[in-house]
């Protein structure tokens, strides 16, 4: 069996690395850990850590191609983030100037959550843990 911990890592390609990186460390609170200009590619890699553990890694690449969204492609769904409350959460990113789905309830587990997008409109989740 392939002893597997954990999830090391989510990479993400930004159209806009500064817009993204703004977004992810100034508005959803990730840190920045590590960046590095990668010259051979015309690349810029960002780490990003939530609460002190490595988490994503934010990447540029000149002219990248568009990935849908919607209407729901295969692949990579979505990234969801726990929250303890929502409705604070929800409010933190409003006053950011993020707009999030209405709340619902997920109907098996009945915990609480919404959806919004980052400046790509990759969809994210916060999910009320």
């Amino acid at each position: 069996m392939l002893a597997i911990k954990r999830i090391h890592h989510i990479a993400i390609i930004a159209s806009d690395y500064a817009a993204s990186k703004q977004f992810y460390c100034d508005i959803l609170g990730f840190t920045l850990l590590a960046e590095v200009y990668r010259e051979a590619r015309d690349s810029w890699k960002a780490d990003l850590g939530l609460n002190g553990q490595y988490v994503i890694e934010l990447f540029s690449f000149p002219f990248p191609p568009a990935r849908p969204s919607r209407p729901e492609a295969c692949g990579l769904r979505h990234l969801a983030f726990a929250v303890d409350d929502i409705q604070a959460a929800v409010g933190v990113l409003q006053d950011k100037g993020v707009t999030c789905e209405p709340v619902r309830t997920d109907e098996f587990t009945g915990k609480r959550f919404t959806f919004f997008s980052d400046p790509d409109g990759l969809p994210l989740e916060l999910y009320q843990s």
